[in-house]
Formats: structure tokens, sequence, C-alpha cells
């Protein structure tokens, strides 16, 4: 049967009944909205999140930590008889924390291909002194110029300037929960003690926050040669070094290659924030089934409508089929005229999503432990609006094809008798 005619007809149909028709394209116009914006905001949240932790987070790490030595010397002795040895309270090696060789492995890695780079720190348990009270922390000892390339370290510096930890001596930046502690401005000196003993003053020349509470309560950042003055070390003196890959996902594998190259402790990326990548997957399932149900839901709108269409169309369908249409031709007619509603429903939820998200990414969205994150969050990945439109077309598709398959099995001799 001609196409054009086809098309006439099921223009006829939708027009004859335009209330339920568009009550079916708002039904999916509404759920493309909201499963474009959900998963929008949802994507900009786990980014947002994962962020906070995984852009502070090297690749691969390599350290070095106090443990026993894998092989004692009574193990060797027993090898040669049928005892067995059960040793208690091993001691730990006595041996620095601080990686050997560690210039020479800085060397080997930035020639790495698949290394991005790589940022020495040196990591120092220190007291806050502040009168006679002493408050516990961490010093990380950072080269401020490689620390901002591969971790967005400015991005955390609430107040001062980060590169003030290399042009001024004996400076320190404060963890904002640290800083609201001891009560210090930028400006104050602050005493700080290492475990050694060795007392420094320190210059605040600006605060860090990172959103996490529990690490802006200790954790500051000096420069690596203020921190190896404060343990009076060496200036060759690193404890690790943070590798930031090319591609994350060789993090594990090179990790592995690393410990077995160098002889010092590894861990990878997504050993070390396993937690927070589950967290992220249960977000995103949650957030896909929700979307998903919404769709579905306007799938069986749709679905009753052309139902209800059909039942009360039925004299108009014995009457096409005694002309000469045929059960497909009834079956094209029904199944363009549900085509047609998730196309015109499906744009038009297409350009919600993008409306509602763009005004969600307006709205000011001020906290005080998340200081730079100015907005909510949202991802305008293009994979959601594909997602929604073909699955928007998708299920109106089967909502108009069961419906017309009835359609096209009516006998129009016994509708007509009936009549």
């Amino acid at each position: 049967m001609n196409f054009k005619l086809i098309q006439n007809i099921a223009v006829s149909l939708l027009l004859a009944r335009w209330r339920q028709t568009l009550v079916a394209a708002i039904g999916v116009t509404f759920s493309i909205t909201m499963f474009i914006t959900l998963l929008s905001f949802m994507s900009g949240l786990n980014d947002l999140l994962d962020g906070l932790i995984l852009n502070r987070t090297p690749h691969v790490r390599l350290y070095k930590e106090m443990k026993a030595s894998d092989f004692q010397p009574i193990d060797l002795q027993s090898k040669k008889t049928k005892q067995y040895n059960f040793i208690r309270s091993i001691k730990p090696k006595s041996e620095r924390l601080e990686i050997q060789n560690s210039a020479a492995i800085i060397k080997n890695l930035k020639s790495d291909s698949r290394v991005l780079g790589v940022a020495p720190k040196v990591t120092a348990q220190v007291f806050y002194n502040v009168g006679v009270i002493e408050i516990t922390g961490v010093i990380n000892g950072i080269d401020p110029e490689a620390e901002n390339k591969l971790f967005f370290f400015n991005d955390y510096v609430t107040e001062g300037n980060y590169m003030d930890l290399k042009n001024i001596p004996n400076s320190i930046i404060l963890g904002k929960g640290a800083a609201e502690k001891m009560l210090a401005q930028i400006g104050d000196v602050v005493q700080v003690t290492s475990s050694k003993g060795e007392r420094l003053s320190l210059k605040v020349v600006g605060f860090f926050q990172s959103g996490l509470q529990d690490i802006d309560n200790v954790q500051s950042y000096a420069s690596i040669s203020t921190t190896q003055k404060l343990l009076g070390e060496s200036n060759n003196y690193i404890t690790d070094l943070q590798v930031k890959l090319n591609d994350i996902l060789l993090a594990p594998n090179v990790a592995k290659e690393y410990q077995r190259i160098y002889e010092i402790q590894a861990i990878d990326i997504q050993t070390a924030n396993s937690q927070f990548e589950t967290g992220s997957s249960v977000r995103s399932l949650i957030s896909y089934a929700v979307g998903v149900t919404l769709l579905i839901v306007a799938g069986f709108g749709i679905y009753n409508i052309l139902n209800m269409m059909i039942y009360e169309k039925m004299d108009s369908i014995a009457i096409l089929k005694a002309i000469g249409f045929s059960g497909k031709d009834v079956n094209r007619i029904f199944i363009l005229i549900a085509l047609s509603i998730g196309v015109f429903g499906g744009i038009l939820g297409l350009l919600g999503g993008f409306g509602l998200s763009a005004i969600i990414d307006q709205i000011p969205f001020n906290t005080s432990s998340l200081p730079t994150v100015k907005t909510y969050p949202i991802n305008y990945n293009p994979r959601y609006y594909l997602i929604g439109s073909t699955f928007a077309i998708i299920t109106t598709y089967l909502a108009g094809y069961f419906p017309s398959r009835k359609a096209s099995k009516i006998d129009p001799v016994i509708i007509i008798r009936g009549k």
C-alpha cells in the first residue's frame, strides 16, 4: 500500500484523538527530561566526589614501609629438615623510610612513555604547637609545580598562592581544620615539632581544603626542602614517589612492575580507592534504573492509549481492511502513530533535559566544606541524550507494535456483522 496514504491515515487518527496523543507525548517528554537530568546530575556528582579523592591520588604510589623480612634465618635451616617453625613477635627490619636512589628512579620513571609525570613527596608526622597544647598532624613536603600539574593542587588552596611554598622559605599551607584549631591567619608564624623533636617556625602562606574534614584537620603542605629541614634530613631524602599515567587502566600492572623492578612497595589507584569506585558504580546503577523505569512507564502509557484507540476505531479498521488494506498495512499505521509520539515526545524531552540541566547548573552551591565548588555539578555527556532518544524510540515502537498486531488480525466481517 502507498506509504503516503498510510501516513495520512495515521495523522488523521492522531488528530482525531489529539488529547490522548498529547498526553502520551507529554509522558514521553517528561520521562526523557527526567532521565537526562537525573543522569547528568548524578554523573556530575560522581565526578565531583571522585575528584575530591582521585584527583589528589597518584595512579601509582611508590613508597617504603616498615615491615618484617619475608625470610627469617631459621626458615633457611628448616628447608633441610622436616621441622616446622612458629615465630612470634617478629620485629620489623631496621630500615630508613626514605627511597634509596630516588633521583635515579625519578629519571627512569620520566623516561617511561606510559608516565605522564612524577611528583616526589616527603611525609612527616608532626605536632602543631599552640602554647602548651600539641595537636598531631601531617606535613606533606611537595614540589608545588609538579603537584599542581598532576594533582590540581591550586584548586584546593582556598586562600593564598600555592607557589609561595617555593618562593618563601620556611612556609606552610595549613589544612583548613588545623588552621581553625590554631586560630591561625595568613602571615602568622606557627611552631611545628617533628617526631624526632626538631622544632621549626613556619610562616602561614595559605589554607588548603579538600572537602574531607578528617584530612583537613591534620594535613598541611610545605616545600620538600622545608620538610627535609624539619626532619633533619639531607636534600635527597624522599619518602614517596607519586606517578600519574597517561592511561589510568594500566595502573595495576604498572604498580606490580615497578615494585618488582625497584624493590619497593607500590600501590595502584584502583586498590587504594576501591570504596569510592564501588560507590560511584552503585550511584550510577541506581540512576540508570530510575531513568529506565520512567521510560518504561511512559511506554505503558502509550500502549494503553493505542489499545483504547484501536478499540474505539474498530469500525474504521474494518472498513480499511474491507477496501483492500492488509493486516501489515494496519500494523504499519499504528506503529507509525506510536513512533510519531515517541519522536515528537523524545525531541521535546531532549530539549527539556538539556534545559533543566542548564538551570540546575546555574543554581549557586554554597557550602563551607567545598568552597571551590560554586554550582551544582552537571555532566553534559552526549551519551545520555543518545541513550534517552534510542530508548524512547524502542519503547514507543514496542508500545505500538503489540496493539497493532491485534488490529492487524481483526476480521472485518465479524465487526460489520456485530455492528
